[in-house]
């Protein structure tokens, strides 16, 4: 146990220095001259740029250092939570995310939790349903679900649930109302998707030789699939639920916007719009490196539903 745990953070923590990598290469990867972008994303499309301001502003980001000095310092930076001083706003980096970071954890955590509730409740109820048509049904509907975009679920809710019968607040944040239809919004896509792959793997496991000798001491179907035939089956939900993470938060960029939410999505097409380059690379890193956490704590969890999982690594 003790080396796969090792192993785990092993990993977690390269995928992390890579997530680190990819956010400072963000600022070299701009076409041209990124002080420049900057100077006339301020100004506007086509203005003149000062080259005293942009030698300024240049000294200012250390991009006037060796590139190996530069991503030291920004290395140590991200270790202390230092990622300089936003060049739109002039506020710290650090606490222009601390205040978007609240607000899109709690509508990540909505999403995730709607996520995992209601798809493991439709791959359960699918699996029990006696009537084949009766599941493909159920099947079907999910696989509408996942392919539908997160904005367009979006549109849909304001129309109905906010603009024509006034159940939901439309835009805005605060109290649970206002959470509702942009959890769902964001949930949807992975409500389909965790429903498939999960009842894909209780089908698979219900045919196996454990579920058959439970049922034949007298095990009820209900008993035999969510005692017995789930704990099998979830392993590739989980690891499905982890790699959703990073398509909550993403996709959190669009319903933010379209709720009119403050929160990481907001800031995200801010920075994006002013060439915000310090936010946006903080922005990267904050992102992989809830990946990666949201990733590790599946991981550890893994042994706890299936102990084989620890002597097929070891």
């Amino acid at each position: 146990m003790t080396r796969y745990v090792l192993v785990r953070l092993g990993n977690g923590l390269f995928v992390l220095w890579a997530a680190l990598t990819v956010s400072f290469m963000v600022l070299h990867l701009v076409p041209g001259d990124a002080v420049t972008v900057m100077l006339r994303g301020r100004g506007g499309e086509g203005s003149s740029v000062d080259p005293a301001a942009a030698d300024a502003l240049r000294a200012q980001l250390g991009l006037d250092r060796p590139l190996y000095a530069q991503y030291l310092d920004f290395v140590w930076g991200a270790v202390r939570l230092d990622f300089g001083t936003s060049f739109a706003t002039g506020d710290e980096v650090s606490a222009v995310l601390g205040r978007s970071l609240p607000p899109t954890l709690e509508l990540a955590a909505a999403a995730l939790l709607l996520t995992l509730v209601a798809g493991v409740a439709a791959a359960v109820t699918a699996s029990l349903l006696p009537s084949a048509p009766l599941r493909s049904a159920v099947w079907s509907v999910t696989v509408a679900g996942g392919a539908v975009p997160s904005f367009w679920t979006g549109i849909i809710l304001l129309q109905v649930f906010s603009f024509r019968l006034g159940w939901f607040p439309a835009f805005g944040e605060g109290d649970l109302s206002r959470l509702v239809l942009p959890a769902f919004a964001l949930a949807l896509p992975g409500i389909g998707t965790l429903t498939q792959v999960l009842g894909r793997s209780l089908r698979t496991a219900l045919a196996d030789p454990y579920v058959r000798t439970a049922r034949a001491k007298g095990a009820s179907r209900l008993r035999a699939t969510t005692v017995h035939a789930l704990r099998n089956a979830a392993i590739p939900a989980m690891t499905l639920f982890g790699m959703m993470v990073g398509g909550i938060v993403a996709g959190a960029v669009i319903t933010e916007t379209v709720f009119s939410r403050p929160g990481l999505g907001t800031l995200t097409a801010k920075a994006i719009d002013t060439h915000d380059f310090p936010v946006i690379r903080a922005l990267v890193f904050l992102v992989g490196a809830l990946y990666v956490l949201i990733n590790l704590a599946v991981d550890l969890v893994y042994p706890k539903v299936d102990p084989r999982i620890v002597l097929r690594s070891a």
